[in-house]
This record gives structure tokens, sequence and C-alpha cells, in this order.
């Protein structure tokens, strides 16, 4: 997944050379192949408390998508429809979207630092 995510273009045309990806550390992402990854690939990684939505913009992205795949109330008869409308989606998902969340980053983060990683508005 991470390979097919377009990190090492994406992450530099948004955010520059000295981008920082950002993931919790829930189990899954701390797994031996997903830090291999990041190590070959010379990836430097936020380090942050595990499953903070505070500080994770991709709930942002998931919010989004279930809004664009739902929209006027579409409900989907088959499994394949709605992975396709997925799919789709994830594959629409507006670049100024992306560029608004990278840069909304250190606001999230100074917010979270100034409630002393209590909750934010984000």
């Amino acid at each position: 997944m991470l390979q097919r995510a377009s990190l090492m273009t994406e992450g530099p045309r948004l955010c520059g050379n000295s981008w920082v990806f950002q993931q919790d550390n829930a189990a899954v992402h701390n797994a031996r192949l997903t830090k291999d990854f990041f190590r070959e690939n010379n990836i430097t990684l936020l380090d942050h408390p595990a499953c903070s939505p505070d500080l994770n913009p991709i709930e942002n992205i998931w919010g989004w998508m279930a809004r664009e795949v739902y929209k006027n109330g579409h409900q989907f008869q088959a499994v394949d429809a709605l992975r396709e409308a997925i799919f789709t989606t994830w594959s629409n998902v507006p670049t100024s979207l992306l560029e608004t969340l990278a840069s909304s980053m250190p606001k999230r983060i100074f917010e979270v630092i100034n409630k002393n990683g209590g909750a934010t508005h984000y």
C-alpha cells in the first residue's frame, strides 16, 4: 500500500524536500515491513502519540471520502460497486484539500502543545 501511495513523489511535491510523513503508532503501522520501507526510502516520520486524531489529517480525508462516496444518499447494492466508488474517490482527492491539510499541520501541532496534549478543535 505504501508503495502505491505515491509518497515518494507527492510528499516532496506538496511539502518540499524536507517533508515528514505522519502516521499514528498503531501496531499495524509499526510492523517490521513498514519500518523497513520507511528506512529504505529515507522517509522521516513524525513522532507522536498513538491514535492521535488531533494530529492526523488523514481523518479529514476519510471524512471527505465518505461524504463523496455516499453523496446524495447513494447506497450500494454490491461490494464491487462500493469498492469501485472508494477507489475512484481516492483517485480524485483534490490536490487543494491535500495542500490545505498539509499547511494546517503547524497550527494543529501548536494547538496540541498549547492544550498540553488535550483535545483540539481539529
